[in-house]
């Protein structure tokens, strides 16, 4: 499974690692993702997501059914 979240789309970034005398060696930024659970007031069950901190706090403040269907409409989730 990749490391996307599935309500923001946030992905890895890659940069460099940037040592004392400036040497660059090519690094991964990953995604704080997690895996958690809400519930789904509409149909009263429980939704296992893996998502970032920004995603979360989408959730909290737009709601659940919200961000899944902005989720669904941009292709994060199916």
């Amino acid at each position: 499974m990749a490391r996307v979240c599935q309500i923001t789309g946030k992905k890895a970034m890659v940069g460099n690692n940037v040592s004392h005398s400036n040497l660059r060696t090519k690094r991964r930024f990953n995604v704080n993702l997690m895996k958690k659970r809400f519930f789904d007031e509409e149909t009263q069950q429980w939704i296992t997501l893996r998502v970032s901190a920004k995603g979360i706090r989408t959730i909290t403040k737009k709601g659940l059914a919200a961000a899944l269907k902005e989720a669904r409409q941009k292709g994060y989730i199916n």
